[in-house]
């Protein structure tokens, strides 16, 4: 009688690694309320961020897609802004999450330049776009990530008065990601000329395993002296206009006084497009289960046998035959950990010999 088990040898095992891409586009019309009156905006009594789904949100159909969220730096926070002690929250605990701590033991703030623990490219005044499991899956793909934003005129619900329209991205993926805690970042430029060229400028941050994008609020002026980042009014009309200045200039009235609700509504009317791609890790193990010619011949099922004789036998002289429909993988304790089955029988008989190749996901 054969054996019922047999052992895998280490060349029978062999584990790969697939990426698998997926083309993500979330259109402007989502981002700016689909559903009139913007039921697939979700607010919260905290106001600490607003949550944009593809349907109303109280459907069972609707998927969350991002949220956004406004915060700055202690180098601004002051007592006179609207909703500063939380701004100053929201930006601090991004910031420990996705930055971490300098030597000194103080939150590191955000930096566009990537060089941290200087003085050089701090961004005072984020947005932040924080999206879903759903969308990201393991990691946003490297250079795939692009943010078409109206970066100059005034933004109305009705899609009129809009002058400037620009392509934020992570153009420069390849040579200028780092590592933070929360995994690896990339810089976010204002076009696709990149580090180097004097018409672009680094805008913001895009954490690609953390799936979240840091916007600074001065991407509103790069290059073009006119704010347009508005916050919405209570019926969803006109928006007030609203800025972080460039180096040295003082942010705007609306700005400071602008509930981080209100922000978020004016951030979400000057989005037109976003498109990444997003990673999923595939790690799979291939058993190779290699049956030789003497080796399962006789199946252990009961119905195999009749009156102490092999049913698929007519003469004695016959060959055995048996039928695969299973592998069973088991642990070195003869635990059943994992169960193939076949798509259809396979015949075994002593002058045959398989190789069954199992694989195993996670």
């Amino acid at each position: 009688m054969a054996k019922s088990f047999k052992s895998l040898l280490g060349d029978d095992i062999k584990n790969t690694r697939t990426l698998l891409h997926e083309a993500i586009p979330i259109t402007g019309t989502i981002s700016s309320g689909t559903y009139n009156p913007d039921t697939n905006i979700k607010t919260f009594s905290h106001g600490m961020f607003e949550s944009v789904y593809d349907y109303p949100y109280l459907s069972s159909s609707a998927n969350h897609i991002f949220d956004i969220a406004y915060g700055c730096s202690s180098n601004v926070s002051s007592s006179t802004n609207t909703q500063n002690a939380k701004k100053l929250n929201v930006y601090n605990q991004m910031a420990q999450v996705l930055f971490g701590y300098d030597v000194s033991g103080s939150v590191r703030k955000f930096d566009s330049d990537g060089t941290l623990d200087d003085s050089a490219g701090t961004m005072d005044h984020c947005f932040f776009v924080n999206f879903s499991r759903l969308l990201c899956k393991d990691e946003i793909k490297k250079n795939t990530f692009r943010m078409t934003m109206y970066t100059s005129g005034t933004v109305t619900n009705t899609g009129g008065g809009r002058l400037r329209k620009q392509v934020l991205g992570d153009y420069a993926a390849a040579n200028e990601f780092r590592t933070s805690p929360a995994g690896d970042y990339g810089l976010i430029f204002s076009g696709s000329g990149g580090p180097g060229d004097g018409n672009y400028a680094s805008v913001g941050l895009i954490f690609y395993q953390a799936g979240v994008a840091v916007i600074s609020s001065s991407v509103f002026l790069q290059g073009f002296g006119t704010p347009v980042l508005v916050a919405a009014d209570a019926e969803g009309g006109n928006h007030t206009t609203v800025a972080d200045g460039p180096a040295g200039a003082t942010m705007t009235a609306a700005q400071t006084g602008s509930t981080i609700e209100e922000l978020a509504d004016g951030f979400r009317f000057a989005v037109d497009d976003i498109t990444f791609n997003n990673t999923i890790e595939l790690n799979s193990s291939i058993y190779f289960c290699r049956v030789n010619h003497n080796e399962f011949n006789y199946s252990s099922n009961p119905t195999y046998i009749s009156g102490s004789k092999i049913v698929v036998k007519n003469q004695s002289v016959d060959l055995p035959v048996s039928y695969i429909t299973t592998i069973g993988l088991y642990s070195p304790d003869n635990e059943l950990m994992a169960v193939a089955k076949l798509s259809e029988p396979i015949r075994k008989d002593p002058n045959t010999e398989l190789t069954l190749r199992v694989r195993l996901d996670y």
